[in-house]
């Protein structure tokens, strides 16, 4: 864990200009993140050990090492968890956002709306609450389902066995997660 935490750190002392700019410019522009176009749904996407490792990530990830690399030299930022796609918020200016997959391209509330649709579909319905700041538990909550949909693809129970065991473990669990995990976990008797 140390480890990892040194190198947010050392990515934190790499941005030569502490602004949003600085900040997006030298992780993302600058090749060390980007987004996995190429196996998505590859479990270590999910996974910050990974992500700091390989430089590979899917929206959200990214956008958890960008908001500790930029909590780190003072430029706040906030996740988004539109759905379908994960998004920064900038705490300073909140009219804008940044998509970590993307570059980090930067968007507008109207730009978020036009990446949403071409997600969800040109008639998929738009709530502009979707732009509002999620907290740290609902972030997680969100990174382990991505994980145990990575593993339900690959079909690898033991794998999902663990992510269900660390979100039913989360203080915000339901009794809905608890029977989830017993049914996933029943074929492993």
């Amino acid at each position: 864990m140390d480890a990892y935490l040194q190198r947010i750190d050392e990515l934190a002392d790499s941005v030569r200009n502490p602004t949003l700019d600085g900040l997006v410019r030298q992780l993302f522009s600058g090749g060390h993140l980007t987004g996995n176009r190429d196996d998505y749904y590859d479990p270590r996407n999910s996974l910050l050990n990974h992500v700091l490792d390989r430089r590979l990530g899917i929206p959200i990830t990214l956008a958890v090492v960008a908001m500790e690399v930029g909590r780190r030299i003072g430029v706040p930022m906030s996740g988004v968890g539109m759905p379908g796609h994960f998004l920064l918020r900038d705490k300073v200016d909140q009219t804008v956002f940044v998509d970590p997959f993307d570059h980090g391209r930067f968007l507008d509330a109207q730009g978020c709306e036009r990446l949403f649709r071409r997600l969800a579909g040109p008639d998929a319905d738009w709530d502009p609450a979707w732009l509002e700041p999620v907290d740290r538990p609902t972030i997680v909550a969100r990174m382990l389902a991505n994980l145990k949909a990575c593993y339900l693809r690959r079909q690898d129970l033991v794998a999902v066995g663990w992510v269900m065991r660390l979100r039913c473990s989360m203080p915000d669990a339901t009794k809905a997660d608890q029977r989830e995990w017993s049914r996933l976990m029943a074929p492993l008797n």
